[in-house]
């Protein structure tokens, strides 16, 4: 996700965290498909209410939508790097649960 610009830029020293702004420094058009994406995403779920208790409920409804698209774009970044460096298809979450 840093790769592509997705995270506060870091000016952290001496055990102290400080987070600048979204760096959008990397691949500019990968960054702009997921950030596509998860608007996309946003906007069905303030159409049709996503599960109660779910990460983007909860999300949605502490924060604005942009940056709720912005930390999803990250964590489908997170999501698609994991799988292509353990090169493994996508398990979905709610289906783990239930088996």
């Amino acid at each position: 996700a840093a790769w592509l610009g997705l995270v506060p830029r870091q000016f952290s020293s001496g055990g102290k965290e400080r987070l600048g702004k979204i760096s959008k420094a990397g691949q500019a058009d990968i960054r702009r498909l997921l950030i596509m994406g998860a608007m996309t995403q946003v906007n069905w779920a303030s159409r049709k209410a996503p599960a109660p208790g779910s990460w983007l409920a909860r999300m949605l409804a502490r924060k604005p939508r942009m940056l709720v698209a912005i930390a999803l774009a990250n964590r489908m970044a997170r999501a698609i790097w994991a799988m292509a460096t353990k090169q493994e298809d996508y398990r979905d979450p709610a289906l783990s649960v239930a088996a």
